[in-house]
């Protein structure tokens, strides 16, 4: 790939080399003791048969998951993996949140100047694919007119935009291997271009999609680091490698992947079951970061409402600039700043749990301040004015007359709030949080039953947040009687 990794791999015969089979070279640098170093190592998410989600263990497995663990093994190291999405992956590994990336990851001149590269360690190319039941669709001569789909900076992405101009179609971009399926399927586009290994391990799984071209000879795949820096990794990554590949343990690996098993058969109760340890993982972790960042954006909710009904000009001034910033802006953008930028510009590393929590604290607090202010400015001035006649402080008519009120009044709006923030926590999954809907693409990108997936997280969703709205209402009447 050029710009992104997905990786699927065709089914080359068991008992020979691969035309994927990179020939092994010594590292140009000799290999240091790393000792036990552990290093973060950033990956894709959806990317089978090089990473993909186990659902039955729940480990992230695959060609590149096995040859890293392999080689760290072999040359002394630890490795933590962050299952990111590719182009997250290479934003942690510039950023430094991360020191090497593998993720089906082609070796070009542009990125060469960005990272350093190991050895490669797979060969790659490119094929086309059309849905199981079209038979209209023999070759790139009938696509004239039509539109076809590729991965967002795709090997396949730059083979179909070469072609697109010679036969005429017209050619989509989207950003994962189960999506471009699925719009092949749902016939929005006739065809993918996808990495042939990519390709075969998800027709073998049963994505409804058959090949019907030879394969464009294409990349190679490296391990990369930050140029210039983490180069003791990269030479242990290379010896380890050259010695993978001369044990045989490499082409075990590749034989083991390239030559996937059938997809298992069940109805969509099974697969829920089937997936529960992931997905109940995932909804744990929504849940946490939904209560902790509404916690805090609460407290700021209350401290800016004030703010804005204040006689302050300088308070209000503050306050409206917060509001005008957080509901102005996505929360994808301050996602990626949280995760990605601020370590860049402080050189400090990011915690992925607080990048998130600080991302939704401060959206959901931005409107969680005219919530308030509303709440406040709700109440009839006259019961501030009787309040005030009666002698009681300005403090001490909000505290007892006007707050009391005012709570009443925006409770819903706070509950409806809360639910806003549980949903918006699936956008984290943009930075690699494994809340619930990030665990639902780990699985369907490895068995291909996207709907029937999507269909249980939505379901789960409606339960809980259903549960967690009847818990606050409850609340509500109990306190707000």
């Amino acid at each position: 790939m050029l710009l992104g990794g997905t990786a699927a791999h065709a089914a080359p015969a068991p008992t020979s080399q691969p035309a994927a089979v990179v020939q092994a070279q010594q590292p140009a640098v000799l290999p240091a003791d790393l000792g036990g170093k552990k290093f973060t190592i950033a990956t894709d998410t959806t990317f089978a048969p090089f990473e993909f989600r186990d659902t039955s263990s729940g480990e992230l497995v695959g060609i590149d998951m096995d040859i890293l663990r392999a080689i760290a093994k072999d040359q002394n190291f630890q490795v933590d993996i962050q299952s990111l999405g590719f182009q997250a992956a290479l934003s942690a590994v510039t950023s430094g949140q991360a020191d090497g990336v593998i993720a089906g990851m082609s070796i070009t001149d542009e990125r060469k100047k960005i990272f350093d590269f190991s050895e490669p360690y797979f060969e790659s190319g490119v094929q086309m694919a059309i849905s199981a039941k079209d038979d209209t669709i023999k070759g790139y001569e009938d696509l004239k007119g039509k539109t076809v789909v590729a991965k967002s900076g795709s090997e396949g992405l730059a083979e179909a935009q070469k072609l697109s101009s010679q036969y005429g179609f017209t050619v989509k971009a989207l950003d994962q291997s189960a999506t471009m399926y699925e719009s092949v399927k749902n016939q929005s586009a006739v065809a993918v271009f996808d990495d042939y290994p990519v390709l075969a391990y998800g027709i073998a799984q049963g994505n409804g999609l058959k090949v019907v071209t030879e394969k464009i000879p294409g990349g190679q795949y490296g391990f990369a680091v930050q140029k210039g820096k983490n180069g003791e990794l990269l030479a242990a990554f290379n010896d380890g490698l050259a010695k993978l590949k001369s044990s045989g343990e490499y082409q075990k690996i590749l034989d083991q992947y390239l030559n996937p098993k059938a997809a298992s058969s069940g109805n969509i109760f099974q697969l829920a079951a089937d997936s529960w340890p992931a997905l109940s993982k995932g909804l744990w972790n929504t849940v946490v970061i939904t209560i902790v960042a509404f916690v805090i954006a609460l407290a700021l909710g209350l401290v800016f409402g004030f703010m804005k009904v204040s006689t302050s000009r300088v308070l209000r001034g503050v306050a409206t600039v917060y509001v005008a910033i957080f509901r102005g802006t996505p929360i994808l953008v301050w996602a990626f700043l949280f995760y990605f930028g601020l370590p860049q510009l402080t050189g400090v590393k990011g915690d992925i749990f607080w990048a998130g929590v600080a991302t939704l604290a401060l959206n959901s607090g931005a409107y969680l301040t005219e919530i308030v202010r509303g709440g406040l400015q709700s109440v009839d001035p006259g019961q501030m004015e009787a309040s005030r006649s009666l002698g009681l402080g300005w403090g001490k008519s909000m505290q007892r007359v006007v707050v009391p009120q005012a709570v009443k009044i925006s409770t819903p709006s706070i509950i409806n709030q809360l639910v806003i923030t549980l949903k918006d926590s699936s956008l984290l999954l943009t930075i690699g949080f494994a809340e619930l809907l990030y665990q639902a693409q780990q699985i369907y990108a490895a068995n291909f039953r996207t709907t029937e997936m999507l269909i249980i997280v939505g379901v789960i969703y409606f339960i809980v947040i259903t549960l967690l709205t009847w818990l606050a209402n409850y609340v509500d009447k109990k306190v707000n009687k």
